[in-house]
């Protein structure tokens, strides 16, 4: 067959393949380009979903009248000029493919004018064909209409969904959108009616203000804005901030993961593995956390150049970024404690700029998973002691009721005026199972058992970080057969699996030598258990297997060795786990990931009765 070139529309078609996969890919590239060109407000007007007709209306810098074919032509840009500039992109777009490859399989118009020009241009494109630029009145900034999206290209929009679901795709980027620019406004309409609109609140680009708190609980709901960790930590170079759920806020899916670098929304497995790792300890088994995390790095340590619609980037120090998301995380969530109050509103930050992480907040109608220690009116001593004598009477006095209702334990504070912990004070237990206290906001109702296995795993972790990672050399060194690229890893990161408890050397292309073992996990599958290491450190340069297997086991120990159910403590038992949960790192869930807590405030037990109407 004949070599020869492809026509230009049919270059730009091809080229719409990649770029162009549904009218949500359309929004997103003439909004990105609209934001580069400083706009401050966007309107979005589109019908059919996007396919009748996307119009983009900007009032950003525009364009020269004179530059109006170069903008619609392939790979020309105002953004990039060097290699130097593409290696240090700051910009949402710069490849210079988006509008002539959506120009290609539309009818396509663009209208624009600068803040110094006596007039607007327009530039119409019908199919790839190119007309002439013509004057026509335009405020300042840019407009953009396609319609008939992949008209010429039948095959294209028989792939396209119902309007519904198109629809839903556009309103879903314009959710990334409004959480990472909330110094935009956005309005949105379909069919004609107005749909959505979000204010601008001022603020830089990418970067969420103060009163971005607003943007979060429009765009994601009330609950997801009840139960966050505002996150804000800095460190080599790297900045991360944002907002995490409370592990008693989780989903069954990852509908609410919004991750951002540098300002621009991406998917990135190496975070999302990071991400999942920091909650492994506080999640149930097969839930998803929720966030929106933005981090910050200088440009030249990101490659944003690795996919044609710039959902992916790829990091130069990927080990290093993937430690320090982890690390944030981890250490925000585990400063959780029982009796915290949650919010993106809430106080943060130790020095050091990591956010100190709050409790659950109120979930649903009725109790939720926590809240804060938000004095109101506090009880005095002599009311608690009055509340506890009521509820001895319910055991009728006898040994049972002297041993439910003694006097003050030493450690209560002294005076009439003095506030009540967040956890309050034990006031007796329910069927064995659970605790009841008295807090200055209401009822708090303890499941004693998650309390204490939560409390009894934290200390055996530290105990065993504290006496640092014992390996056990085999009797027998085992040889195993493993493929050429894990052998590969295994030899690079001898040291690394040596400070994991593996003595490995390589005998052969495709086999290793196993010496020495993590002492605790000795009994366990430790070949099963090195190939999944040598996975981790091979896909993310780093793994946490050793210490997820020890933590199991720990936690194992831990359930076994906490109070069971229908077990009697007296109330200075029960005031003391109320306090060392309010001590323990994560105490608001137990092992599992379930809630150790709840809270029922005077107001909402109030309404059970009718009392004040």
């Amino acid at each position: 067959m004949t070599i020869r070139p492809l026509p230009d529309t049919l270059i730009n078609q091809i080229a719409a393949g990649e770029v162009v996969e549904r009218p949500a890919s359309v929004v997103k590239e003439l909004v990105e380009n609209a934001l580069d060109a400083g706009a401050s407000r966007v309107d979005i007007d589109l019908e059919e979903g996007g396919v009748r007709l996307i119009r983009i209306r900007d009032n950003g810098s525009g364009i020269p009248a004179d530059e109006l074919p170069l903008a619609v032509s392939r790979h020309a840009t105002s953004k990039i000029a060097s290699l130097d500039d593409l290696e240090g992109v700051a910009t949402l777009g710069f490849r210079g493919e988006a509008l002539p490859s959506i120009a290609s399989v539309s009818r396509f118009s663009m209208s624009t004018r600068r803040e110094d020009a006596e007039h607007g241009s327009v530039l119409e494109i019908d199919g790839g064909r190119v007309g002439e630029v013509m004057p026509r009145p335009h405020p300042q900034g840019t407009t953009v209409e396609v319609r008939d999206l992949f008209f010429n290209v039948p095959a294209r929009r028989k792939f396209l969904r119902a309007e519904r679901t198109e629809l839903g795709h556009i309103e879903e980027w314009l959710r990334q959108l409004a959480l990472a620019r909330p110094d935009v406004e956005l309005r949105v309409s379909h069919n004609g009616k107005p749909s959505r609109r979000w204010k601008g609140e001022g603020g830089g680009a990418g970067a969420p203000s103060l009163l971005s708190d607003t943007r979060l609980h429009e765009t994601l709901g009330q609950e997801f804005t009840r139960n966050v960790l505002r996150v804000d930590h800095a460190a080599a170079g790297l900045r991360l901030h944002g907002w995490i759920a409370q592990p008693a806020y989780n989903r069954a899916s990852t509908d609410q993961q919004y991750l951002f670098v540098n300002g621009r929304s991406v998917r990135d497995r190496s975070i999302a593995h990071a991400v999942k790792q920091a909650y492994s300890d506080v999640l149930c088994h097969g839930r998803h956390p929720a966030y929106v995390l933005f981090l910050e790095l200088d440009p030249r340590r990101v490659d944003v150049n690795v996919h044609p619609a710039k959902h992916e980037v790829r990091f130069r120090d990927s080990r290093l970024i993937h430690d320090f998301v982890y690390r944030t995380l981890h250490e925000a969530l585990a400063g959780t404690r029982a009796g915290v109050e949650a919010g993106a509103g809430a106080a943060h930050g130790p020095a050091d700029g990591l956010a100190a992480p709050a409790g659950f907040a109120a979930q649903g109608p009725g109790a939720g998973f926590g809240g804060g220690y938000m004095p109101q009116a506090p009880l005095g001593l002599a009311q608690v002691a009055e509340a506890r004598s009521a509820y001895a009477s319910l055991y009728g006095g006898g040994g049972a009721a002297a041993a439910q209702a003694p006097s003050l334990p030493p450690s209560l504070p002294r005076g009439e005026d003095a506030s009540l912990p967040p956890l309050g004070y034990a006031l007796a237990q329910l069927h064995g199972i659970y605790i009841l206290a008295e807090s200055a906001e209401g009822l708090v109702v303890v499941d004693m058992h998650a309390a204490h296995e939560r409390i009894g795993y934290e200390k055996l972790k530290a105990a065993h970080d504290g006496e640092g990672l014992r390996t056990q050399p085999l009797l027998v060194p085992a040889s195993l057969a493993v493929s050429e690229r894990e052998a590969d890893v295994a030899e690079r990161e001898a040291g690394t699996l040596a400070e994991l408890g593996f003595e490995v050397t390589r005998s052969g292309p495709q086999s290793l030598t196993l010496r020495s073992v993590p002492a605790l996990l000795a009994h366990g599958d430790v070949e099963a258990l090195l190939r999944d290491v040598l996975a981790d450190l091979r896909e993310h340069g780093e793994s946490r297997r050793v210490a997820a297997a020890r933590d199991e086991l720990l936690s194992t120990m831990a359930c076994h060795g906490a109070v069971r159910a229908n077990r009697r403590l007296t109330v200075p038992e029960m005031n003391a786990l109320l306090r060392e949960m309010e001590a323990t790192e994560r105490s608001g869930q137990c092992n599992h990931g379930r809630p150790t807590w709840a809270r029922f405030g005077l107001p909402e037990i109030d309404r059970w009765f009718l009392r004040g109407r």
